[in-house]
């Protein structure tokens, strides 16, 4: 890479929080709302700064990237 590149920093800031938006994104997908509220008041309790809001968004974006597993249908018709 150059000394002028335009791609960005792919690392968050805060890998912490990154985590948390993580579990956040897997329980959503799940469907465990539960788990999403308490995840949800850790987040406001432990964020300070647009950094870590950052950082929970990044963590969030990265697992919905993936696309989810698709199971083998039961009755295999189709």
């Amino acid at each position: 890479m150059g000394l002028f590149s335009r791609t960005k920093s792919t690392q968050p800031e805060s890998p912490a929080m990154a985590e948390l938006g993580r579990e956040f994104a897997i329980a959503r997908r799940h469907g465990d709302r539960k788990t999403m509220r308490r995840i949800g008041r850790e987040y406001a309790d432990a964020a300070r700064s647009d950094s870590d809001a950052a950082s929970f968004q990044h963590g969030q974006g990265v697992y919905d990237a993936m696309p989810p597993i698709k199971p083998e249908r039961r009755n295999r018709r189709r």
